[in-house]
């Protein structure tokens, strides 16, 4: 089913309004056909662009996503986005050389990790690559002129960043153009909602994709005080609109002035259309307050 595509900035990508994530394909434990069908089955729900990052599943998911996707016909990979992420390094056996975690946003470093992204993903261009961390010892200068080689080459079409504060987007905004941050917010991690997160993309009109929108999935089977609370709250808001509370809780997003773009992290097709239902629900300043009182457990101001 075909979904009208959204662009994340005035001369960004544009990505289906779901994106899927593959961070644990690793775990999966799926051959290449299975995978290619997952790929299949989210492109036929009009999900068509897959969130990766150089690290996931110990620096191995993006050669698996590539082994399935070298299966597919090449009409089927001409509709995919797919968007990675560079810049940390982990301690793994796929990299013996790193004595500890650290990140990495020298301009060597990103151009050589975009360049493995495009071998083991089997693609011949990003549509979109993000700094994943904050780096104390980032020079935007530097970080700029990699993006300016990679663009050039043809090999990323746009960059952005994930996990910045506003003051850390603004610096490296201030030397080449971004089109997203990538963060995490839902009714458990509020702080982009105050911190200037969201007011800062807001005004520059730019969409900030999100990861982990269901909080690991504590928002449906976490069993704290603050978890309990908030299953109850989507729980009574989708019996009122006659959905899953999954549902709710992509809406819960959705409803944000910012116009987020969250990433789906699991790999069950059912998970990802009741993502996609979120779509179609409008959440009114009731609803959305009464998700957010459950999580504090207080009312507003």
């Amino acid at each position: 089913m075909p979904l009208p595509l959204t662009s994340l900035a005035a001369d960004g990508p544009r990505l289906s309004p779901i994106v899927a994530g593959a961070w644990r394909m690793a775990d999966w434990g799926w051959n290449a056909q299975q995978r290619l069908r997952w790929i299949e089955q989210c492109a036929e729900l009009g999900v068509t662009s897959f969130d990766h990052a150089d690290i996931y599943g110990n620096y191995g998911v993006e050669a698996l996503f590539g082994e399935a996707l070298a299966l597919a016909p090449t009409s089927l990979r001409e509709r995919l986005q797919i968007v990675s992420k560079c810049g940390i390094k982990l301690v793994a056996p796929a990299r013996p050389e790193h004595r500890l975690k650290h990140y990495d946003s020298t301009a060597a470093h990103i151009v050589a990790s975009a360049e493995a992204s495009l071998r083991a993903l089997r693609v011949e261009r990003l549509e979109l690559l993000l700094i994943h961390r904050p780096d104390a010892l980032m020079d935007a200068d530097e970080v700029a002129l990699a993006f300016e080689a990679l663009r050039a080459a043809g090999k990323v079409a746009h960059f952005g960043v994930s996990n910045f504060t506003p003051a850390q987007f603004e610096l490296l905004a201030s030397r080449t153009p971004l089109v997203t941050n990538q963060i995490e917010l839902h009714p458990l991690q509020r702080a982009p909602l105050a911190d200037g997160t969201l007011d800062q993309l807001q005004r520059l009109r730019i969409r900030p994709m999100i990861w982990s929108p269901l909080a690991g999935g504590a928002l449906l089977t976490g069993q704290g005080e603050a978890e309990r609370r908030v299953q109850a709250a989507l729980a009574r808001i989708a019996q009122r609109h006659g959905c899953a509370s999954a549902t709710i809780a992509f809406a819960w997003l959705l409803r944000l002035p910012s116009r987020p773009v969250p990433v789906s992290g699991s790999h069950r097709i059912e998970a990802l259309r009741e993502a996609l239902d979120a779509l179609r629900i409008t959440l009114d300043a009731q609803d959305w307050t009464e998700v957010w009182q459950a999580a504090t457990g207080r009312e507003v101001p």
